[in-house]
């Protein structure tokens, strides 16, 4: 498995993968190796994304999950650029309570690529697990221009 680290407005992100799927994405920088063209073209839609020039990822993404897990990061993943959900909007539509959802958001192998950060709690943003925490929760909303949604 190849690996990618490129700097962000969130810190060092490095992306792993192979010739046919990103596998996971994680805040720190690590030594690159065996570049692919999919890792080139993940670290490039990462950064449009960051330049406000992406919306929406379409690389092919692919890592072990449950059925439970993939149908929450599925539902993470449907949510769209500048919007947000809740816990318990999505444990609704996967029939879980929210803190199985939680635990789930927190899991996400590829967060960014798939927009955990664009999950709240119902009466706050709710936790975040990569880079800063929640400053980077934050950071991620008003970039994609949900901050009036923050409070």
């Amino acid at each position: 498995m190849g690996r990618l680290s490129l700097h962000t407005p969130v810190g060092w992100l490095t992306v792993a993968g192979d010739d046919n799927a990103i596998s996971r994405l994680w805040w720190a920088r690590e030594d690159d190796s065996d570049i692919t063209p999919l890792l080139r073209e993940a670290a490039a839609q990462l950064t449009a994304y960051f330049q406000g020039r992406l919306t929406r990822f379409d690389v092919p993404l692919s890592f072990p999950a449950t059925p439970f897990v993939h149908a929450v990061l599925e539902s993470m993943f449907a949510i769209d650029y500048g919007q947000t959900r809740s816990y318990g909007e999505i444990s609704e539509y996967v029939g879980a309570p929210p803190q199985a959802v939680g635990r789930a958001c927190g899991a996400n192998p590829v967060p960014i690529l798939i927009p955990c950060h664009r999950v709240v709690g119902s009466s706050g943003l709710g936790g975040y697990s990569g880079g800063q925490g929640v400053e980077t929760k934050v950071f991620l909303l008003r970039h994609e221009g949900a901050a009036g949604l923050l409070i």
